[in-house]
């Protein structure tokens, strides 16, 4: 359930109004026309309506759909559990005991058995809503107008949800959120600071008063590194999914007549990309959380 609840928290702290660039928009709400018109995904989310006020985007609606299948699909495959898993049980169960095991091995038991829930999250959600972006009709169904070489899409409904930097800065600032909550449990407040500025190693006399001013001076230069790193991991999942968008689009309209065959070795190449990139932001995700809540070696813990 921890799972679910994630998910659903990501799809809540997504919304940001995006700037319509549609010639003709089927929404009754003004729209503001840029002066020079964008080439490529735009930069920003579309709104495409508002409910009572509150702009939706189409990247929220992306996320919201995805999240919401996850839901399902979750719910289907667990409501009758098996001794002898098939079907959908069988694969969540695969899924499930292959990110522990990895994790496990990667930052311990003691912490996997109190953060799995949210690292397991990160790397499902992020990788289907990579993968949802690739699906065709994300971001070829919308409004636009008649062009030289067809219909261009000028507004489309569907955008990839990891391709507005909304959703990607949300997730880093659940996790740093998380990370602060985490670091504070396992080591206190008094420890929690001493990770960051307290000296390393045994040292004596004026040597050690030396180490608690190197240290301190890098415990400020490591808070500095820590509030960038929202930054860092909401950049680098958005810049990877926005610029493989963009490719797919420009290999789609190179030559127009071999639109639907162009695209097809780039598109299997996104499907690796969306893997590695939810790979990537969870694997930065939980060591960064290793490098707060060092573990003793044999140290075990309770949920």
């Amino acid at each position: 359930m921890k799972l679910l609840q994630l998910i659903l928290c990501f799809t809540v702290a997504a919304p940001q109004v995006g700037t319509a660039v549609a010639n003709t928009t089927p929404t009754t709400h003004p729209t503001t026309i840029p002066t020079q018109a964008e080439h490529g995904l735009p930069r920003e989310a579309l709104e495409i309506g508002r409910f009572f006020g509150f702009p939706i985007t189409n990247s929220m609606l992306v996320t919201w759909l995805t999240a919401l299948v996850l839901i399902v699909v979750v719910q289907f495959g667990t409501r009758r559990m098996k001794l002898v898993p098939s079907g959908i049980q069988n694969f969540v169960e695969w899924l499930v005991d292959s990110l522990r095991g990895f994790l496990e091995g990667i930052i311990g038991k003691h912490l996997v058995d109190r953060t799995f829930w949210f690292f397991a999250s990160i790397f499902i959600f992020v990788l289907f809503t990579n993968w949802v972006g690739l699906i065709p009709g994300v971001g070829t169904i919308g409004w636009g107008h008649q062009g030289p070489h067809g219909f261009k899409i000028d507004q489309p409904l569907l955008r990839g949800a990891n391709a507005d930097l909304n959703l990607t800065l949300a997730m880093a600032l659940v996790f740093f959120a998380c990370w602060i909550v985490w670091g504070l449990r396992e080591n206190g407040p008094r420890g929690f600071l001493k990770e960051l500025f307290g000296p390393k190693g045994e040292t004596a006399g004026v040597m050690k008063i030396v180490m608690v001013v190197v240290f301190f001076a890098s415990g400020c230069l490591e808070i500095v590194s820590i509030l960038f790193r929202p930054v860092s991991l909401s950049f680098r999942l958005y810049g990877n999914i926005f610029a493989g968008e963009n490719m797919l689009e420009a290999m789609a309209s190179l030559v127009p007549s071999l639109s639907w065959l162009l695209p097809i070795p780039f598109y299997l190449m996104e499907l690796l990309v969306g893997l590695v990139q939810a790979l990537v932001f969870m694997l930065l995700t939980a060591v960064f959380t290793l490098l707060i809540c060092p573990q003793e070696e044999g140290k075990e813990g309770t949920v």
